[in-house]
């Protein structure tokens, strides 16, 4: 394959995958902005919730990662009965550990109460969370069956359910949380059952779709309830746990900082949430292509081709930086436009504005470590990034932060600058061992 033909896989493969992956997040996006219309205090509240909410849901969703550079090696090396064993298995820990993070979330409710945050925030936190809480497991079902098409290079019914299932999030947000045509006015609880009810939509479309298209009948066995092996769950776990470790560290660090703004008031915990709010826009998009990294690579990694290995990790870090400066540029340029479409209230609107000026100069990191992580995973090289990613923002970003907003007083823009810090070693560190490896495919 040539350059040019590497970016039109690239561009075939990742594309669908970056719409499903920004339909996602524009679940979270719809909820903040039309919660927002109702004030302050529910979009900090919200924000406050989703901590306790989105690291739990992206550790499930990093584990669900290790089925598709599985699948996608065994695809590479014609192996039909790996691509069974793997999402019989697969499924298996998927839902197993859907239901453990909702146990674990509902045991951790109590603790919001002292943590230092705004009373009115936390009381209208709490009921919310346990709404959406329930949703991680429908979203483990869609990951699980997503992840299994993916690895065999059907990306587009992914992005059609998702973008369906949100459609139907923001109309049942409309009707929930201002009470339209006869249904309660829930206000921030409405958002969270409108995520809960569009996400079962959501996970049953994608495994009826798995289960019933004719491409996927050869592997029918996968959907067995016996025959497990204990020695595939173990490898897919070795995989799997690093690569949520990642996800938990990563929006770990943006969870603390959601909690150290929420020190700062009502104000800086919303404008926090509406500059997260858009920068999980662009790290969505390029999670697309850090998808395709991880597919591609995987498949090349499965028929010993170092060289288009290595072209296609490339080519989709290229494509990476060229979204993430288009990125840069809007958060610069519509930094005081962005924020109205979620708020009214001036303080919010001109500190999310500071806020966005950062965001916009993180892009360029973020882009470049989000794919190489995805590319560092069709490698089926987890640990050794986790520990880095664990590192940039644990041990540099995040004190960083707190000594910058705290003690040198450049209050809520402090800690996003050590946030920026972080991303940029961290992208640094993993470009460096992404190279390294591929030298020795």
């Amino acid at each position: 394959m040539s350059i040019n033909d590497h970016f039109k896989a690239n561009t075939t493969l990742a594309v669908p995958v970056m719409l499903s992956m920004l339909g996602q997040v524009m679940t979270g996006v719809a909820d903040s902005i039309m919660v927002g219309w109702t004030g302050a205090t529910p979009l900090a509240a919200s924000s406050f919730a989703n901590v306790f909410f989105t690291i739990p849901l992206f550790f499930g969703v990093g584990v669900s990662y290790a089925i598709t550079p599985l699948v996608a090696e065994a695809d590479g090396g014609g192996d039909r009965s790996r691509v069974i064993a793997v999402l019989k298995n697969g499924t298996f820990i998927n839902l197993a550990t859907g239901l453990l993070l909702v146990v674990l979330i509902f045991a951790i409710e109590p603790l919001l109460t002292h943590l230092n945050q705004p009373a009115e925030v936390v009381s209208l936190a709490l009921p919310y969370l346990s709404i959406v809480a329930l949703s991680i497991l429908p979203t483990m079902v869609f990951q699980t069956y997503r992840q299994f098409a993916e690895g065999l290079h059907d990306t587009r019914m992914a992005m059609i359910v998702v973008i369906g299932s949100n459609l139907l999030n923001v109309l049942l947000n409309y009707l929930l949380i201002f009470g339209k045509f006869g249904f309660p006015a829930l206000g921030l609880n409405g958002a969270g059952w409108a995520t809960l009810i569009s996400r079962v939509v959501m996970g049953l479309s994608m495994f009826l779709y798995v289960y019933y298209a004719p491409k996927f009948h050869i592997y029918r066995a996968g959907f067995s309830l016996t025959g497990y092996s204990k020695k595939l769950i173990n490898q897919m776990l070795h995989i799997g746990i690093p690569a949520g470790s990642q996800f938990i560290f990563e929006t770990g660090a943006f969870g603390l900082s959601a909690i150290m703004m929420g020190w700062f008031g009502t104000t800086a915990l919303a404008a926090h949430q509406i500059a997260i709010n858009l920068a999980t826009i662009s790290y969505m998009t390029t999670s697309g292509l850090a998808s395709a990294a991880t597919i591609r690579v995987g498949h090349f990694l499965g028929k010993k081709n170092r060289k288009q290995l290595t072209n296609a990790a490339y080519t989709l870090i290229i494509m990476a930086l060229g979204l993430m400066v288009a990125w840069a540029v809007l958060f610069i340029v519509g930094r005081y436009l962005l924020p109205t479409l979620y708020i009214r209230d001036i303080d919010v609107i001109t500190l999310t504005a500071s806020l966005l000026v950062i965001a916009g100069f993180f892009q360029l990191s973020d882009g470049m470590q989000v794919v190489c992580a995805g590319a560092l995973r069709g490698l089926q090289d987890v640990k050794i990034p986790s520990l880095l990613i664990f590192v940039a923002y644990w041990i540099i970003a995040l004190p960083l932060g707190y000594y910058l907003a705290f003690t040198l007083g450049l209050g809520p823009s402090g800690i996003w600058y050590g946030l920026l810090i972080g991303l940029t070693l961290v992208a640094g560190a993993l470009f460096v061992r992404l190279r390294g490896l591929m030298q020795k495919v």
